[in-house]
């Protein structure tokens, strides 16, 4: 006898896989390197500790 099927079970996976997918197109096109978020980490820090430095006390 063939056993029953979770349909709940199929349309979870199906559903995650979608957005799995989603999420890989969104890391594409919107995503940033490696690089490019040192350098904005660099320059936030900077501009953190310029802006520090001319603090008036």
């Amino acid at each position: 006898m063939v056993e029953p099927i979770n349909l709940n079970k199929f349309r979870k996976a199906k559903a995650r896989a979608e957005k799995e997918q989603r999420a890989q197109e969104n890391r594409i096109k919107h995503g940033r390197s490696k690089a490019q978020k040192a350098q904005d980490k660099q320059a936030k820090t900077r501009q953190s500790s310029e802006h520090d430095g001319k603090k008036h006390d």
